[in-house]
């Protein structure tokens, strides 16, 4: 795709995503998520964004496994359309969380999409890099368990049903969730982004300096909030689990 045409199908993807978003508007929500309605649209749009494109990542580095070998130059018509398409949904992401949630609330969020819509960007514009952004939407396949978890809980779903007061005990739909979700972070969050920065490291020489900072600061933002979410997440479904059941003994 020529530039224009990429700044189309960006263009395009925003207002897609924004459209899929009115359109979760309109449909009914569980009642316990309603109190929480924007932030019920937003993951589902979300999760419409990770199923696409983490499927569609892995089918273009499948097809075209040269991707992976080169990951400044190489690319195709599929992998451009794909961080193109990406790129407009955090564009879009982006602009709803400034738009409908406190700064304060939000930040991590938006700092996040900063560092990722800079990177996609210029792979997108200048047809360079794409295999890396490729390789980076291998995360979207965790996003995945992870809205499907956020979901769960804004929907009153982690818990057995009657057990909510007396002895709470998850759910089997959010316990395999749960833990589909801390394995494909370590796999596909951790392992990634640590093979990314290995990547990085070893190919700086090739790049401009600006493109190298660019992806250093992204990928060194990106590895510290996984982790921090990893632990999170391990508190939250493991930990806390472990000492219930132990008070309980």
């Amino acid at each position: 795709m020529d530039l224009r045409s990429t700044l189309l199908v960006i263009g395009g993807s925003a207002c897609s995503f924004k459209l899929l978003n009115t359109i979760v508007r309109c449909l009914p929500a569980p009642e316990s998520a309603r109190k929480k309605a924007w932030k019920w649209r937003n993951i589902c749009t979300s999760l419409a964004h990770s199923s696409l494109t983490g499927t569609w990542a892995v089918l273009c580095l499948y097809r075209q496994p040269q991707i992976a070998k080169d990951l400044i130059s190489s690319h195709s018509l599929s992998s451009h359309s794909l961080v193109a398409v990406s790129t407009g949904y955090f564009i879009n992401d982006f602009l709803d969380g400034a738009l409908n949630q406190p700064l304060k609330q939000s930040w991590e969020v938006l700092l996040h999409h900063s560092a990722v819509i800079s990177c996609f960007i210029l792979a997108a514009t200048s047809r360079l890099y794409v295999g890396f952004a490729v390789v980076s939407l291998l995360i979207e396949i965790n996003s995945v368990f992870l809205h499907i978890r956020q979901l769960l809980l804004l929907s009153g779903r982690r818990n057995r049903p009657g057990t909510e007061i007396s002895t709470p005990r998850p759910s089997v739909t959010y316990s395999v969730t749960s833990w589909l979700n801390l394995g494909t972070l370590l796999v596909f969050r951790i392992c990634t982004t640590g093979w990314m920065t290995h990547w990085l490291a070893a190919n700086g020489k090739h790049m401009p300096r600006y493109v190298l900072m660019m992806g250093t600061v992204g990928l060194s933002l990106i590895s510290s909030m996984n982790m921090v979410l990893f632990y999170r997440l391990l508190r939250a479904d493991i930990l806390n689990n472990t000492c219930n059941k132990s008070k309980k003994h």
